[in-house]
């Protein structure tokens, strides 16, 4: 179907190396795009991974909370790759603290990686889609954006403010041709979760509350990433969709 095709299309991928934003850049390369992976670390073998699916993939590293280094990367992509269609803010960090002991560093980190990263990568690369006249940008929110959680008020608070900034560039950007709209996973199956995965009570408190009856899996979030990424969503803006078994209709 040529209304998800993305043959030829450049993505940025940001947390590429794993989890996630693999599989997601991972489907994106099947709909034939060619994949940027930023990342704090780039796996060869993930690199030759992508390559293998017949398109163009190169890894970038950085620590995302550098930000003065964010110029020099989109130009060193886009002299790579030609240009820039699609950009996916997937990296994001968790740390689980009472809110009453919550320490100030990782609050900091959080912020800086889960928010903070996120907008400035949407700055920067939505200056190039804005002078190209057309592009889709993608960040990954959460069921937290929703709701409050426990033990994880800058998790929570990064989340939010993803949504609800992308609603403002939104506004700003539907009518010069850049779509930007957020996925918000709900319990997927990845090494963040893996405390509560194996903590049997939570689990199955979980699984209790999922209708599908199941966690999900970061293959789960693929088609939603291609239809946000290809013309399919032409018409869609500042909007977050759920990818959650169901956990936030009950």
């Amino acid at each position: 179907m040529k209304i998800f095709d993305l043959t030829n299309k450049v993505a940025i991928v940001t947390g590429a190396n794993r989890g996630i934003g693999k599989e997601i850049a991972k489907g994106l390369a099947s709909a034939g795009a060619n994949i940027a992976i930023v990342d704090i670390s780039i796996d060869d073998s993930t690199v030759k991974e992508f390559e293998s699916l017949g398109v163009k993939c190169k890894g970038f590293e950085i620590n995302l909370q550098h930000f003065e280094k964010y110029d020099n990367l989109i130009k060193d992509i886009i002299q790579d790759f030609g240009t820039i269609d699609i950009l996916l803010n997937n990296a994001g960090v968790q740390k689980r603290h009472p809110c009453v002991e919550f320490p100030k560093k990782d609050w900091d980190f959080v912020m800086d990686i889960n928010c903070d990263a996120v907008f400035f990568m949407c700055q920067k690369v939505g200056k190039v889609l804005i002078e190209n006249g057309y592009g889709k940008i993608i960040n990954i929110a959460s069921l937290l954006s929703f709701q409050g959680g426990l033990t994880i008020p800058a998790y929570t608070a990064s989340k939010s403010a993803v949504m609800g900034f992308t609603k403002s560039l939104s506004n700003e950007w539907a009518k010069l041709g850049v779509n930007i709209n957020c996925i918000a996973p709900g319990y997927i199956d990845t090494e963040m979760n893996t405390a509560i995965k194996n903590d049997e009570v939570r689990n199955k408190q979980i699984l209790d509350r999922i209708p599908a009856s199941r966690w999900g899996t970061p293959d789960d979030l693929v088609g939603t990433a291609i239809f946000l990424a290809s013309k399919a969503s032409d018409y869609v803006n500042g909007y977050t969709i759920a990818v959650d078994g169901g956990w936030l209709g009950r």
